[in-house]
C-alpha cells in the first residue's frame, strides 16, 4: 500500500538510534502512524515540530504492518510561536488532543480542515476566545456537541443578563460569551473560566468513558494561561 498526502505532525517518539514513530493527521487518510528512517538526523529532525504541516509520501506492505514515511516540510507553522509560551503549548495541547481523540485510518475531513483554521485564530488578537469555540467546533465533529444554549436560562442579575444553567443542583453561571458569539468577552479570568468549563466536560464526556486521562500537555497549556 503506497499513497502521497498532506496532514499535520501529532507526535513523534524515538524508534532507534537513527528512526522514529510518528502520527499525522492527513487529508484524505485520517490519523496515521508510521516510521521515519533517519528522522534523527538534523536536516529532518527541524522538519520534525510538532504541528508542523507536511507532505508525506506512505509505504506499507500491509494493513497490519506499521509502514514508512518519507517527508518533506509544507508549513514550518509551530516555530512562528516559538517565542510564544503560551500558544506554544496551545498547539502541543492541541495536537495531543486529536491524537487521542480520532481514531486510525478514518478520513476527517472537518478536522483537517480545523487544524487548518487553529493557525489562523492563533494571530487573531482575542485568540483564547477563538480557540474555545475552535474547540467546541472540534468536540461536536467527533460526536460531542455540548449544546450550551439548550442547557441554560436567562436572568437579569445586577441589571445584567445571565445565563444559568437549568438543573435541581447547585446553580451555575455560564459566561455569556460562551451562549452569544457575537459578545465581546476580554477578561481573561472569565474565558479561563470558560475554557475551564469546557475542561470538565471535556473530562467527564469523553475522557473518562473512553478511559482517557487529561493529556498532561493539556494541563500544562491550561496552567500557562493563569
Amino acid at each position: 500500500m503506497t499513497w502521497d498526502d498532506i496532514g499535520f505532525l501529532l507526535s513523534k517518539s524515538k524508534y532507534n538510534e537513527n528512526s522514529i514513530i510518528c502520527e499525522i493527521f492527513t487529508k484524505d487518510n485520517g490519523k496515521v502512524s508510521g516510521i521515519i528512517f533517519g528522522g534523527t538526523s538534523k536536516k529532518i529532525k527541524n522538519y520534525l515540530q510538532i504541528g508542523n504541516k507536511i507532505y508525506v509520501n506512505y509505504n506499507s506492505k500491509s494493513e497490519n504492518k506499521i509502514g514508512y514515511f518519507k517527508i518533506e516540510i509544507l508549513e514550518a507553522l509551530s516555530p512562528i510561536f516559538f517565542d510564544d509560551k503560551k500558544k506554544l503549548s496551545c498547539i502541543i495541547s492541541t495536537m495531543h488532543l486529536i491524537k487521542i481523540l480520532t481514531a486510525d485510518l478514518q478520513k476527517n475531513m472537518n478536522i483537517f480542515e480545523l487544524l487548518n483554521n487553529f493557525y489562523l485564530l492563533l494571530r487573531s488578537k482575542n485568540w483564547i476566545k477563538e480557540y474555545i469555540y475552535w474547540e467546541l467546533e472540534l468536540f461536536k465533529n467527533l460526536g460531542y456537541d455540548l449544546e450550551l444554549n439548550k442547557l441554560v436560562d436567562k436572568k437579569i442579575i445586577n441589571n445584567e443578563l445571565r445565563y444559568i444553567t437549568k438543573s435541581s443542583h447547585k446553580n451555575k453561571i455560564i459566561p455569556n460569551f460562551l451562549i452569544d458569539k457575537d459578545y465581546n468577552e476580554e477578561n481573561l479570568d472569565i474565558l479561563i473560566d470558560g475554557l475551564n468549563l469546557i475542561n470538565s466536560y471535556l473530562e467527564k464526556t469523553i475522557l473518562k468513558p473512553n478511559n482517557l486521562t487529561q493529556p498532561i500537555s493539556r494541563i500544562n497549556f491550561l496552567n500557562t494561561l493563569k
